[in-house]
């Protein structure tokens, strides 16, 4: 009479995860979290590194956190760093919409009767057609700007990311005025390098806005493309002031500023 352990080992040898088909290989490590995935599963062996190198296994991922909805019609060249960057994105502005006061904002000129946060619609104003922002900075008879700096690196986007990806950055603000004064809106955003050279910058013209407007809130938009190797931050800075130097606050209004990078590359 064979023992059980004679029996099992009479049968074909014991199945191991290495010995499953390339395409389950592919469904099981597709659970596995990135960082798990390029930290430890890619230096199990080969097999292991290759399946983690596969396209399939990153649109995989892709799918399974509805991230290839993402892509539409436009073609991915790389799924992994597609995945990567979906991961990565959010606003890369901090308190956006004057809900921390002027936390994180530098408040780089404070003329006249200085920065102010106020609620929507605010004296003469009208709602800003995004549900979730409820208040906004408004700006003076004298000039009034604020900047944030963004470190790349701090956030999770590396050099090699940046400078072999050089993935979109889409630049977006909103901006109002009050419908009895007229006002200027300035808006500069600065790609920098390491030492804060300046790379690219977008700095359109001031938006002069004249009295007995219509007090609607208009978004501004930009996304850089194509831009040099080296950018290790963005400086980003708004504002303006009223053009009747009255007191208080019947300045721009400036709210939902927002920064993200990719998920799309060149």
């Amino acid at each position: 009479r064979r023992s059980p352990e004679s029996a099992c080992h009479a049968g074909s040898a014991m199945t191991t995860i290495s010995d499953l088909p390339e395409d389950v290989l592919v469904e099981l490590l597709s659970l596995v979290p990135a960082r798990a995935l390029l930290g430890a599963c890619r230096l199990v062996c080969a097999q292991w590194r290759d399946v983690v190198d596969l396209a399939t296994l990153w649109k995989r991922k892709c799918q399974r956190e509805g991230f290839d909805s993402q892509a539409r019609d436009r073609s991915i060249s790389d799924w992994k760093v597609f995945y990567m960057l979906c991961h990565l994105r959010r606003n890369l502005i901090k308190n956006p919409c004057a809900e921390e006061n002027f936390q994180h904002w530098k408040l780089d000129n404070n003329e006249g009767d200085k920065w102010k946060i106020e609620a929507m619609p605010g004296a003469h104003g009208t709602e800003i057609p995004v549900p979730k922002v409820h208040k906004y900075f408004v700006t003076s008879y004298g000039p009034c700007l604020k900047s944030q700096l963004i470190t790349l690196q701090k956030e999770g986007y590396g050099n090699q990311l940046m400078d072999e990806k050089r993935p979109e950055i889409v630049v977006k603000d909103w901006y109002a005025a009050r419908f009895d004064c007229g006002c200027c809106y300035e808006l500069t955003v600065r790609l920098l390098s390491q030492d804060y050279i300046v790379l690219e910058e977008f700095h359109p013209a001031p938006v002069v806005i004249e009295q007995w407007n219509d007090a609607k809130w208009r978004e501004i938009t930009h996304t850089f493309r194509g831009y040099p190797a080296g950018v290790r931050h963005i400086w980003f800075q708004h504002g303006g002031q009223d053009t009747q130097f009255w007191a208080g606050w019947y300045g721009i209004r400036v709210t939902n500023t927002s920064i993200t990078i990719g998920p799309f590359t060149l």
